[in-house]
């Protein structure tokens, strides 16, 4: 070890803290040994001796090598490729998806996989809908497998090692290339992955067993011990004492750099799937590039396109150039080439000399235009086409924008643009068929240029003099168009050919196809891009070729129309995609007599994908008989970037038929070629397409990162090297370099050469023959768990489980999206309108199950959409990047949707488990190197200097702080009020329009309480001692009755009274804290007396067994014999109950001498006294909010003014208006009462700074509560209302809990001039982010702002005079260092005395209010306030010098979350669920079975319920590495809250269970 030569007692005491905090997260099971020994190391490091170098033993530990491995995690190599592979990005086309084929065979291998559960029952419970039954199933619960995984970088300290690595196995699968072909013509076999579920990380279930524990790596923690060192700066003697307390006071804490956290630090987080030794690896050699027959040098080949068309215009006017079809499928119009030639030229004319004036000329050579025309009018196309050509200007054919919505419009604008696009030609009834403005005028598209619309119908164009002729040029390397094509992830880009690639190409596919001139050729195809454009357009100009052009909407009507074209026309050659032979064979029996022996070439389009066999084998089985020869089908493989690769050539009658390669699934999933031949169900049968074009080079390359050169038996990325091929993206050099000029190199990633390749973007290989054999896309590809798998395989398999009754068979999108650092499988298809709720639900687990079996990888989600809905392209395929962008927005509206993550997700952080040992370890102030969490407020003593009180205050003041010090009761501070200062008005009560309705001097006040003590003794019969209970609206009346029953020696027990509107829900919760205290007499108002004997009430309770009920609105004046005194302060005072946030109803006992202790803490820590004004806007029934509502100014005799939160929902600016009326300085609130005002408000800033309301005079805003601070709460309401004054400052917090009403309370102070008391200000409220990871271990680990996974909290408020709180492990009840998080425990005066129960539970009230520590001060008395914090001290100071303890609450500890052996808070996990979809009102968590649950409110349409399920699902997963079992999704107002505003959860997961939520939408994610 590296501290051998190190003396541990030398070092700096900072470095021997740090190196004490290891070892407590070392024997804590918080850090890996491995991750121990490189942070031991790291520490170290700086302090080694240097000894003489020697030559490396075997046992010493050594420099980390590229080859060196560990034994505590997987191999480097391993890892590298796990980086590698997380860092791919896989996107889907945003093309056409209308490359449907068909999959009747693979239906035999989807039968063979559902066989096989046929026998299991059904799993998946089924979602359920608003008002359907209830559905429970049994859960299994599915955990990953616990597998090692090292999560060290490449400057750690490794163990060599001594293993020494078996040498490669042969695979006798490997075989020479000629078996991977079968000679014979067979039936396309389906695909199956030969690899297990486990290869790539999942483990079937297993029985109950015992996770291993789980250890996680941790930055360590700079030691606080440093920041001692660090206090102050360097005192000049010229600063004065207190400049230099202010610099001290603004310091913030010292935190470690950023570099330390924003790294990626996935392999910490990550469960890494250990390689599996068994998987295919390639084992040929390296590839050699593959050259096509040499091009052709003809002497009749004209030197440029439009030449060509000059040509036929003049020698072959009268012959046919195309004959477009009408919407019936019959001939409408042809195009003879003299009529080409001669309108192509007039519009060339135009263009160049008509447009503009003649001193300006709008088009000049070298300009873009845009080509808009729709696909049923070919002719205008074509002559726009070639008068850009004659002209000299680019073209750029696009598609007709149909409306502002059209998918993928805005793409196309920023093409234009880029291109600077400022003309579009189209036709007049195009024109008049796009969308316009009221006006008239075309509507601007979003994102497009200003464009000018230019209409090339004949009667528009002008013929041009004799004199003038275009300019035909040889074919040169000037772009000659621009063809559009979406990207991987939905944009568009611009593909430049060059005028001589554009002649070459038409001469390699003259070659190749061997055209002849008068031909006659049938295109089904796009005419305006990629084949219906290389064939259909430019090489049938240059052979005189007579093209027939059936559009696509002729297809939808009549499938059969290119079939009886071919057969009328004779034609020889076909230009078609599967879908069309598909739609052909399903009309074929509608028309017998149709021929197509003249076919000598049908040339399938998408033969590249590797189900196009089964579509063209079950063409030739029905057409055969009709004269189609087996020849005559002739797949090719293209792609925009290097136009036509590879395409069979015609063959000859009576030869072979092309081979065919019968590839395992399971080695193509890995990029390996291996034969199968013994299952069929895990096949995979391809055809190829052909050799490669006459004068390209081609090479193989692997896909992901340098072009290296694959093996013989590797899949990888065809490369073209060809003067036919697109030239550049246009105005995008950068990715242009990476795509069109790619040079590859060898496997020492030496260049083999200078000549520049183009990227085609298909995955292949070469067989024998040097035929080329394409598996795939790679923007098809969908890479998961490092394995590669393809869309289109899957649509096969979905499409095989008996669509037909639920979804369309040509509208299915799959593509992957990015979820917690993988790509996860999701496929969405369009459901039929009467197919029911449960045969949906039937085919997607049927597909589930087919999946998984075949492709061995799991569907994270299946949704059904309505049908039509799903973004189309022009041609009809589904727009798979606009489905993919609607899914992740929440705007695809499923009306099924099926979560599956527990199958998918297979990296999840193993299951940690806590080790047992002892919490802490105490070294005199220090818990192992860390300071001991614990802080306390100032001394409760009121006056240090009673000298200098004298100097200030006048003898009343005086006299005053004397009766504080004699008086220990309220009661005696009421009356001795009412005696020294009669007329002083303590409250003030408002009503909804801010008009006071009530006051109450002090003397009103205690004459009030008189009589109603005076009503209990006569009319109740009260004893002494008994609880009373007070049921009252906000208000005054509810003070006097509290003093009125102290006065009578009563106990009182405040209750919210029910809710008139609402009696069956709140009247129960009413009697049972009557019952619960065994009240003896209720005081309350004659409205609601009425309410309680209501017939109403009798519904909901027994009314006949109310204790007596006294009227106090009407009492007769009379004082009681006697005003009571307690014997003893520690008598009860009153009782407190509330529910708390986990739904329990809980008392508490309050008694005098706690009450009087907490009335001056409050009073010394806001400095209130008499001539202090503050408002209250808090419900007074229970907590802090009861104290400041009815106690705290009978006690400092400050007025208060009282505003019922209730009157907020009248007028929303009642309390922003009383504050600014009253020119309060300080206002009590709850977070109910600011998001009201946050939320309705917000936007209203303008109008209240218009009537004059101004927040200046506000210098403290606290907000009572029981919780975590919502510090986004205040920071909008800060920001929100800093217009109309609020000091940014002004917002702080409190906290109290049922223990201790009062715990923390911060005040921004501000002390008059004569008046300066000792300690009087303090720092204001601290926020520290803190890492989740560390927290979830309870821990806490201070990162900077914005750091990965850091979450803000903040300080809840100064910690209150004679408080003292200490951080505890809440199950050893040991002390914890300032880095851990615990249980707060509390010491006090004004400690509750207990909990008030029937039963007399004394076990459970000494284990909340008198316990003790299990070491270090084992004498103190503490109370467990039941929540988690911590305590971190800042070198913020006080103003007596001392440096400021933050007390920091994070969440109730009933609450928590223990899942997966870590602590979760609700809060947080609900903090991202409301961020994840606009629609989401409010949430809440809990667990249920050991899943957690999701309950989401639905503020928007129904539609969008189904929307959240898997935005839900994603954000859990990818912010806290969790998987939601179920989300439920429920209208507005369905959780449950208290008075408080805080969420009661547990009243939730118990209606949830009981199914009383009425949800709309209940989704289960097993």
């Amino acid at each position: 070890m590296a501290d051998r030569r190190v003396d541990l007692s030398a070092l700096p005491k900072e470095v021997r803290d740090q190196l004490a905090e290891l070892d407590l997260e070392l024997s804590e099971g918080d850090i890996t040994q491995k991750g121990y020994e490189k942070k031991r190391t790291k520490l170290l490091a700086p302090y080694i001796i240097q000894t003489p170098v020697e030559p490396p033993r075997q046992n010493d530990v050594q420099p980390p090598a590229p080859s060196s491995s560990s034994s505590h995690g997987p191999p480097p190599s391993s890892s590298s490729r796990y980086r590698e592979r997380r860092s791919r990005r896989t996107h889907r086309s945003g093309g056409t998806r209308d490359d449907r084929y068909r999959s009747d065979i693979h239906s035999e291998a989807v039968q063979a996989a559902l066989a096989k559960h046929k026998e299991e029952k059904m799993a998946l419970p089924m979602p359920t809908k608003r008002r359907s039954t209830y559905v429970q199933s049994p859960v299994v619960t599915r955990t990953p497998p616990d597998s090692s995984s090292g999560s060290e970088d490449e400057t750690s300290v490794r163990r060599q090692s001594s293993v020494v690595p078996p040498p490669p196995t042969v695979n006798p699968n490997l075989q020479s290339p000629d078996s991977w072909i079968n000679s014979t013509v067979q039936g396309s076999s389906t695909s199956s992955s030969a690899s297990s579920t486990l290869s790539h990380g999942e483990a079937r279930p297993q029985p109950q067993s015992q996770p291993k524990p789980h250890h996680c790596v941790f930055e360590l923690l700079l030691p606080l011990t440093t920041f001692i060192d660090l206090i102050g700066v360097p005192v000049n003697s010229r600063v004065s004492t207190k400049i230099q307390q202010l610099l001290n006071t603004l310091k913030r804490p010292k935190r470690p750099p950023l570099s330390e956290f924003f790294t990626d630090d996935a392999e910490e987080i990550v469960e890494v799937p250990q390689p599996d030794p068994n998987i295919p690896k390639p084992e040929g050699r390296q590839i050699i590039p593959v050259k096509g027959e040499p091009l052709g040098v003809v002497s009749n080949w004209p030197p440029a396109l439009q030449a060509a068309l000059a040509r036929w215009g003049a020698t072959q006017g009268k012959s046919p150039a195309l004959t477009a079809l009408d919407i019936t499928g019959k001939p409408f119009c042809t195009l003879t080439y003299g009529k080409l030639w001669s309108r192509s030229v007039k519009l060339a004319y135009t263009l160049l000399n008509k447009l503009g004036t003649k001193n300006e000329q709008i088009l000049k050579p070298g300009d873009k235009v845009a080509l808009v025309y729709p696909n049923s009018d070919p002719g205008m196309f074509w002559v726009a086409f070639y008068g850009c050509l004659l002209a000299e200007v680019i073209p750029v054919p696009i598609e007709v924008p149909l409306s502002r919505k059209d998918v993928g419009i805005s793409q196309v604008g920023f093409l234009l643009g880029s291109c600077g696009v400022g003309l579009a030609l189209t036709s007049e009834i195009c024109l008049k068929g796009l969308p316009k403005t009221p006006t008239g005028e075309i509507l601007q598209f979003k994102g497009w240029p200003r464009l000018k619309w230019v209409v090339t119908d004949s009667k528009y164009l002008t013929k041009p003099s004799k004199d003038w002729q275009p300019h035909i040029p040889t074919a040169n390397t000037d772009p000659a168009y621009i063809e559009y094509k979406a990207s991987k992830d939905g944009t568009v880009v611009g593909v430049a050919v060059s005028k001589v690639a554009m002649l070459t190409h038409c001469q390699a596919l003259t070659q190749a196809c061997n055209y002849c001139e008068g031909e006659t050729l049938v295109n089904v195809l796009d005419f305006k891009k990629d084949i219906g454009l290389w064939h259909g357009v430019l090489t049938a100009v240059m052979n005189r070729i007579h093209t027939i052009s059936v559009p696509y909407a002729v297809m939808k009507a009549c499938p059969l129309s290119w079939v009886q074209r071919v057969h009328n026309h004779k034609a020889r050659i076909a230009l078609v995609k599967c879908r069309d032979l598909h739609w052909a064979m399903m009309a074929h029996r509608e028309q017998r007599d149709t021929s197509l022996a003249s076919l000598r070439m049908l040339i399938v389009a998408d033969g590249a994908n590797p189900w196009s066999v089964s579509s063209c084998d079950a063409f030739l089985n029905v057409f055969q008989s009709h004269g189609l020869k087996p020849e005559v089908i002739c797949p090719c493989a293209t792609s925009p970037e290097a136009m036509t690769v590879a395409i069979r050539r015609p063959g000859v009658p009576g030869t072979p038929l092309p081979a065919r390669a019968i590839l395992s699934m399971g080695g193509l999933s890995h990029g390996v070629i291996r034969v199968n031949t013994e299952d069929k169900n895990s096949a995979l049968t391809v055809q190829d397409v052909g050799h490669v074009m006459p004068g390209a080079l081609m090479c193989i390359v692997k896909p992901d990162g340098p072009p290296q050169l694959c093996k013989t038996d590797e899949i990888g990325e065809i490369i073209i090297n060809s003067r036919a091929g697109g030239n550049m993206y246009y105005g995008l050099p950068g990715v242009t370099k990476n795509t069109f000029e790619v040079i590859p190199v060898n496997a020492n990633g030496v260049p083999i050469g200078e000549i520049p390749f183009v990227r085609s973007g298909l995955l292949g290989f070469v067989g024998p023959g040097s035929l080329i054999f394409v598996v795939g896309k790679i923007e098809g590809l969908l890479m998961v768990s490092g394995r590669r798998h393809n869309a289109d395989d899957l649509v096969a398999t979905a499409l095989a489980v008996e669509p037909v009754k639920t979804v369309y068979r040509g509208r299915i999108a799959v593509f992957s999206i990015t979820v917690f650092y993988d790509e996860r499988v999701v496929i969405v298809a369009e459901q039929r309108p009467d197919a029911s709720e449960e045969d949906s639900f039937q085919w997607m687990s049927r597909v589930l199950q087919a999946i998984d079996s075949i492709h061995q990888v799991g569907l994270y989600c299946l949704a059904l959409v309505p049908a039509n809905t799903l973004p189309k392209t022009p041609l009809g395929g589904i727009h798979i990047s606009d489905t993919k962008q609607f899914f992740l927005d929440g705007n695809l509206h499923p009306c099924n949707i099926l979560m599956c993550p527990h199958t998918c997700v297979t990296n999840l952080p193993k299951p940690r488990q806590k080790q047992p040992g002892p919490a802490s370890v105490m070294v005199g102030n220090l818990v192992a190197g860390k300071r001991i969490a614990q802080a306390a407020g100032r001394d409760l003593g009121m006056i240090e200097d009673q000298d200098l009180v004298r100097k200030i205050y006048s003898t009343y003041i005086e006299l005053f702080f004397i009766f504080l010090f004699q008086h220990q009761y309220l009661t005696e501070a009421l009356q001795w009020r009412a005696q020294t200062d009669a007329d002083h008005v303590l409250f003030v009560l408002l009503n909804a329009k801010g008009v006071p309705v009530s006051t109450a001097t002090c003397v009103q006040l205690h004459k009030r309480a008189e009589k109603i003590a005076a009503a209990l003794t006569e009319k109740g019969s009260i004893n002494t001692g008994e609880n009373v209970v007070l049921l009252y609206p906000p208000g005054i009346d509810l003070i006097a009755a509290f003093y009125g029953c102290l006065y009578a020696g009563c106990v009182p027990v405040n209750v919210r009274p029910p809710h008139p509107q609402n009696l069956a829900a709140t009247l129960p919760t009413v009697r049972m804290i009557i019952d619960v205290s065994k009240a003896a007499c209720i005081l309350t108002t004659q409205n609601l007396m009425r309410t309680l004997r209501s017939k109403e009430a009798a519904a909901s309770v027994n009314i006949k067994t109310w204790p007596t009920i006294i009227d106090t609105d009407d009492l007769p004046r009379r004082r009681p014999p006697q005003i009571y005194k307690p014997p003893t302060a520690e008598m009860i005072a009153y009782l407190d109950f509330s529910v708390s946030t986990t739904g329990m109803l809980t008392g508490v006992k309050v008694s005098h001498a706690a009450v009087s202790a907490l009335c001056r803490s409050i009073k010394l820590q806001c400095e209130l006294y008499s001539s202090r004004q503050i408002a209250i806007c808090l419900d007074p029934y229970c907590g802090l909010g009861f104290v400041l509502w009815c106690l705290a100014s009978v006690y400092s005799g400050h007025q208060s003014v009282l505003i019922p939160p209730f009157e907020l929902e009248s007028c929303l600016s009642l309390w922003l208006s009383t504050l600014s009326q009253y020119r309060i300085r300080d206002t009590f609130c709850s977070y109910s009462v600011m998001e009201l005002c946050t939320k309705g408000l917000g936007t209203q800033t303008e109008l209240l700074k218009a009537r004059g309301v101004s927040l200046s005079c506000v210098r403290s805003c606290v907000v009572i509560a029981e919780e975590r601070p919502r510090l986004s709460l205040s920071y909008s309401f800060s920001k929100l209302f800093k217009d109309i004054g609020l000091s940014s400052r002004a917002v702080s917090t409190a906290f109290g809990s049922r223990v201790n009403l009062a715990i923390c309370l911060q005040v921004r102070m501000y002390v008059p001039a004569p008046c300066v008391l000792q300690g009087t200000t303090g720092p204001d409220p601290c926020t520290v982010y803190v890492d989740m990871k560390s927290l979830r271990h309870d821990r806490v680990r201070v990162v900077e702002r914005g750091a990965p996974q850091s979450l803000p909290l903040m300080e809840s408020g100064k910690i209150l005079p004679g408080v003292r709180v200490i951080i505890v492990n809440p199950e050893t009840r040991g002390p914890l260092g300032d880095s851990h998080l615990g249980e707060i425990w509390v010491n006090s005066p004004h400690n509750a005395s207990g909990y008030y129960t029937i039963y007399g539970e004394e076990s459970l009230q000494a284990n909340h209010f008198n316990t003790k520590l299990s070491f270090g001060d084992p004498q103190t008395l503490w109370a467990r306030t039941g929540y988690l914090g911590f305590v971190k001290r800042t070198e913020l100071l006080e103003a007596n010098g001392d440096r400021h303890d933050a007390l920091f609450v994070v969440g109730s500890l009933d609450e928590t979350l223990e899942l997966r052996g870590l602590r979760y808070h609700p809060i947080d996990i609900e903090t991202s669920v409301s961020r994840a979809h606009r629609s989401i009102a409010e949430s809440a968590v809990f667990t249920w079975t050991n899943l957690l649950v999701v309950v989401s409110e639905l503020c928007g349409s129904e539609q969008d319920a189904l929307d959240l399920v898997p935005l839900i699902t994603n954000v859990v997963l990818e912010e806290h590495h969790l998987i939601v079992g179920v989300v439920v999704i429920v209208d507005p107002g369905v959780i449950p809250i208290n008075s408080r505003g805080e969420k009661q959860r547990m009243h939730l997961r118990d209606s949830f269970l009981a199914d009383q939520l009425d949800p709309i939408y209940v989704a289960y994610n097993m």
